[in-house]
């Protein structure tokens, strides 16, 4: 049965530090093995996670008739996805069992990036909450260093040069989504969120306390990520899996809410330079055949193909997929 190691990254800060060298290999390990991993010393207090935890909650309180005059729309993906807005892409059509609110990378509608690529500029923040904006972005930057520090690490262990993932992320296209779970009854059919891989490179996310997060092991059965308080989970995308040639495994993961409580979460989903195009940096693992992946159309298509009378055509890249 493979395992969710548990790994201080604190001595990644100090180039000196004994132990950096056995932290890079305990990383790469598990990111090689099941692709996730729980982190702690990462330098981000227990407090500015409980804060977050508490606008999530309040952002969630909004009155239901505001949330959906906040909703996200077609021309821009930003806002309140109501409850149940979203089936799999599989067919199913079983609805996803949340809500949620969605972020982009926060930029000014002045900047220039933004005629370069339509999916960035401002975020839209609920009025109703007027302390979001500052501690939601606070908590997001904290999250950049982390992001950054664990990129680094990867870039080693597979003996590529230090920079070369962490240079990919100046002015990303990292993304934050809120999610609010209500609890599920045993017997109802479906999921929280069903089964699928991130299509991110790199995924942080403070654990709920109620749980409810499961990852798929090779033989099929599903373990729950033990994470100590204060700490992190941190699983693969498909974008790090494609960039190592198939190395570092993106894994199937779910959530199921049985806990008969609420569940609030906020991912942080680390996705390069709109411009920047993913391709493999080693030789590919027998067996691993990916296209290559232009992020600014990767991120377009995901939420395009998001809406249920949108369709993946033979432009949309094979991201996100349960297949290996």
């Amino acid at each position: 049965m493979q395992s969710i190691p548990t790994i201080d990254i604190s001595p990644l800060r100090d180039a000196e530090h004994p132990d950096r060298a056995n932290v890079v290999k305990q990383i790469h390990e598990a990111c090689t093995d099941i692709g996730f991993l729980s982190i702690v010393g990462t330098g981000v207090s227990q407090e500015t996670v409980d804060d977050m935890r508490a606008c999530v909650r309040a952002i969630f309180a909004v009155p239901e008739d505001r949330k959906w005059d906040q909703a996200i729309t077609r021309e821009n993906y930003r806002g309140f996805i109501p409850f149940g807005f979203f089936s799999p892409n599989d067919g199913s059509g079983t609805a996803d069992k949340y809500e949620g609110y969605k972020l982009h990378q926060e930029v000014a509608a002045t900047d220039p990036v933004v005629t370069d690529c339509a999916l960035y500029g401002p975020n839209r923040w609920p009025a109703e909450v007027p302390k979001a904006r500052d501690r939601v972005l606070a908590y997001w930057s904290q999250l950049d260093d982390v992001a950054l520090l664990l990129l680094g690490a990867l870039a080693e262990a597979l003996d590529l040069p230090p920079r070369t993932f962490q240079d990919a992320f100046v002015t990303p296209m990292t993304n934050m989504t809120l999610l609010h779970y209500p609890p599920q009854a045993p017997d109802q059919p479906g999921f929280g969120i069903h089964p699928h891989k991130d299509t991110d490179a790199l995924t942080i996310i403070a654990p709920d306390p109620v749980g409810g997060l499961e990852v798929q092991t090779r033989d099929g059965g599903w373990i729950t990520p033990d994470c100590p308080p204060g700490g992190f989970v941190v699983n693969i995308g498909d974008m790090l899996e494609l960039w190592s040639g198939g190395r570092l495994v993106s894994t199937p993961h779910r959530v199921v809410n049985h806990s008969g409580k609420e569940r609030y979460s906020f991912p942080y989903f680390a996705v390069p330079r709109h411009d920047v195009v993913v391709a493999p940096l080693l030789a590919p693992l027998p067996g691993f055949d990916r296209p290559s992946v232009h992020c600014g159309h990767w991120s377009a298509e995901t939420w395009r193909t998001n809406w249920p009378d949108e369709k993946a055509n033979k432009d949309t890249p094979e991201l996100g997929t349960l297949h290996s």
